[in-house]
């Protein structure tokens, strides 16, 4: 009887392995436009879920669209969306240091519309995915990309949510708030030097005069690019922390469960 039930078990634990293993993180880099710019963002899905899903924009800290924008788009995937990083610098701008950094972010932080612009293009492209449950997108962004998705729902994007991991969180047209549709969350380090109290006060009365429905988390102890191990104290002001990197992803997915819920 035993050797019988062994010999039925064997082939069904076969066929769950070759199943899982067929299951997998699919990614690719997609090109796109904005105007006459050629861009080109990183999409991540898992292949084992079927049908559409809610969808998830990425945007990169001021380095561009490198290896940690593409991991955290994976881990999106991981968790069941489809997940688009966009490129706001465009196909082949990837700045290698703080300078050439620096230099880029300044570009976009000095002209908005452009940034807003940048932003909607990606987000285009997620919605014209046809895993993509567009009633369902939320944005995501980190530092530089954190200052961007608050500006995408500042331009009025018809989309769930976004949240800000350590983003700037100024506007040089705070009444844009008006025209947000998005629910707003803000992953803030609170000892971060780069986006001073000052800005977080000017952000909550931008938000309560426009009545948007928003929150804002603030983590002791915790300074700027606290998501990033990279950081580890080299710039001053921005220091990963592990504890904040772990809290805030919870924060989110937490955000997620509620914007997302049918």
């Amino acid at each position: 009887m035993k050797l019988q039930l062994c010999a039925l078990i064997t082939p069904v634990a076969v066929l769950l392995a070759a199943t899982q293993t067929l299951a997998a993180i699919k990614t690719k880099n997609v090109e796109y436009k904005q105007g006459n710019t050629v861009l080109q963002g990183y999409l991540a899905y898992d292949d084992a879920i079927k049908g559409k899903r809610p969808g998830v924009l990425v945007v990169h800290e001021w380095n561009g669209l490198q290896a940690y924008a593409k991991k955290r788009t994976e881990q999106l995937a991981k968790l069941g969306y489809v997940a688009f990083a966009a490129d706001i610098y465009g196909k082949g701008i990837r700045p290698k240091n703080p300078e050439e950094s620096g230099k880029q972010a300044t570009i976009y932080r000095n002209d908005r519309q452009l940034l807003r612009d940048r932003a909607n293009a990606g987000l285009k492209v997620l919605q014209a995915n046809p895993l993509t449950d567009v009633k369902r997108i939320a944005a995501i962004g980190y530092c530089f990309g954190g200052g961007t998705v608050l500006e995408l729902a500042r331009s009025g994007a018809n989309i769930a949510g976004v949240v800000s991991f350590h983003g700037n969180l100024d506007t040089p047209n705070p009444n844009d708030a008006k025209n947000i549709k998005a629910k707003v969350l803000v992953l803030h380090g609170a000892n971060d030097p780069f986006v001073p109290a000052e800005q977080v006060t000017a952000f909550e009365n931008e938000m309560r005069q426009a009545n948007v429905d928003w929150q804002l988390i603030s983590y002791g102890g915790t300074e700027h690019a606290f998501t990033n191990p990279e950081y580890k104290g080299e710039l001053k002001g921005a220091l990963y922390n592990p504890i904040a990197d772990k809290r805030s992803w919870e924060d989110m997915r937490q955000f997620f469960a509620e914007i997302f819920r049918k």
